[in-house]
């Protein structure tokens, strides 16, 4: 195939010819109350050809190698009538040639655990939910598993393979009372790794049930502003969704009044902050040693002692902005091309412990895990999945319905301690942008407190 795909390449009329072929294995098992309402094992593979021609890019997808050459012909042609529309060409920083493979080595690789042994897990899972308590009304497993094998080539002489495991288990539970409140629990797993993390699992079934549970006594939160004590899972999610978006390039030279607040340089909190995005981390979801352009991933310090420090780049931003590139192009898939992505994105250790962060609150809110959240320019809103009450320096009963909103600046720029416990979440989904989803990204944190923040409630 390595043959093939040079020689399609070298005969490109293109200025620049990229290709990215995958093969893609998938199970899905889902179970939702007593029922298996999701079985599905797949296995496909595609490529997508890009070509740069007078500064206009061409893209032409294929499913056959056999198509290869008529694709970059295609893909060629097509980025010649973009180029003469007359717009701003698209330059493409320089980054080294390389040869590499980078293969994946599994305890269990789940391609070989039988279908039965994977459908057995998630039932088994699925049947301590519901037993759990009478006040379980409903239940949701979700098994996923996908391993992707990419190839990589360019006219520069680049040329990759690189394989990507990817598990996840969700665990969710939901509790009534029989009056017609409903509430919810889960848990979940995601790594780069083996069946050999979804098994063992039961603890945090029935945890998900018990929380559940728990949460038809849990009073609901006073809605004001607050103090605010965040997890390391909800704080790793707040630094992706409502900061880590701002830093990928190609979304700010599109938008020049946010440009403007993320100059570099400019101050953002305390000066312990420190924000990484830190592009290969082993055995986490999402991660080689390579993006999606066949540029090795970087270690890239967002905010360095409360500034801004750098941004994330794919080769074309990299270009028009005058920086390096530092690996972050990445593609859902085959069918899509490569845009500005963050890939494992978090706040560095500071110096508090969490219990001294606690004992420095008079009145406030411990918010634990993350339910999902939007973001509107530097406005967001988040729900945590529970919290308790903190009252004179210690933890008290169980909240819900602990919705967390603001400006991000503004709350940047209230976080007052740090904590030295980071933790790094992979959990199930994705990160989604620009019509691409469920792209797996690793988010993390420390303990982080935060002051004056707006929490809707009673």
């Amino acid at each position: 195939m390595k043959s093939t795909i040079q020689q399609a390449i070298a005969a490109s009329p293109a200025d620049y010819t990229e290709i990215r072929i995958e093969r893609r294995w998938l199970t899905h098992v889902g179970y939702q109350r007593d029922k298996l309402e999701n079985l599905e094992v797949r296995i496909e593979s595609g490529g997508v050809v890009r070509c740069l021609k007078n500064g206009g890019w061409g893209i032409s997808v294929f499913n056959d190698l056999s198509s290869l050459s008529k694709c970059i012909a295609e893909a060629s042609r097509l980025a010649q009538i973009v180029s003469e529309r007359g717009d701003d060409g698209v330059r493409l920083a320089a980054v080294p040639r390389v040869e590499d493979e980078f293969r994946a080595h599994l305890e269990h690789d789940f391609r070989h655990i039988p279908l039965q042994e994977k459908v057995a897990l998630a039932e088994n899972y699925n049947r301590m939910i519901l037993g759990a308590s009478d006040k379980i009304v409903s239940s949701m497993v979700q098994y996923v598993d996908r391993f992707i094998e990419k190839t990589f080539a360019n006219s520069e002489g680049t040329f990759l393979v690189q394989e990507l495991p990817d598990i996840t288990l969700l665990l969710g539970a939901v509790a009534g009372d029989g009056k017609g409140d409903i509430q919810l629990g889960s848990e979940s797993v995601g790594q780069a790794g083996g069946f050999e993390w979804v098994k063992g699992r039961g603890d945090q079934a029935r945890a998900a049930a018990d929380r559940a549970v728990a949460m038809l006594e849990a009073a609901p939160v006073q809605g004001g502003q607050h103090t605010v004590i965040l997890d390391p899972h909800l704080a790793g999610v707040f630094i992706h969704e409502a900061f880590g978006h701002f830093c990928e390039a190609d979304f700010l030279y599109k938008n020049p009044r946010l440009a403007d607040v993320m100059s570099l340089g400019n101050a953002f909190g305390l000066p312990e902050l420190q924000v990484f995005d830190e592009g290969f981390v082993p055995g986490h979801r999402g991660n080689v040693p390579f993006d999606d352009e066949g540029v090795r991933r970087t270690k890239t310090q967002l905010i360095k002692d409360g500034r801004l420090n750098s941004l994330l780049h794919s080769r074309e931003t990299a270009a028009r902005m005058g920086a390096e590139p530092t690996g972050n192009a990445r593609a859902t898939t085959n069918e899509f091309e490569p845009i500005v992505r963050m890939t494992n994105t978090y706040i560095e250790n500071g110096s508090t412990s969490v219990e001294d962060m606690i004992k420095g609150v008079d009145r406030g809110i411990y918010a634990i895990g993350a339910y999902g959240g939007q973001t509107e320019f530097e406005l967001f809103s988040f729900s945590a999945e529970y919290g308790y009450e903190i009252i004179d320096g210690e933890v008290g009963g169980l909240v819900r319905n602990v919705v967390l909103s603001g400006n991000l600046f503004e709350t940047l720029r209230s976080i007052d301690a740090i904590g030295n416990d980071r933790d790094l979440y992979g959990g199930v989904g994705g990160c989604g942008k620009g019509g691409q989803s469920s792209l797996p990204c690793t988010v993390g944190s420390p303990h982080i407190r935060i002051r004056n923040v707006t929490i809707g409630g009673e």
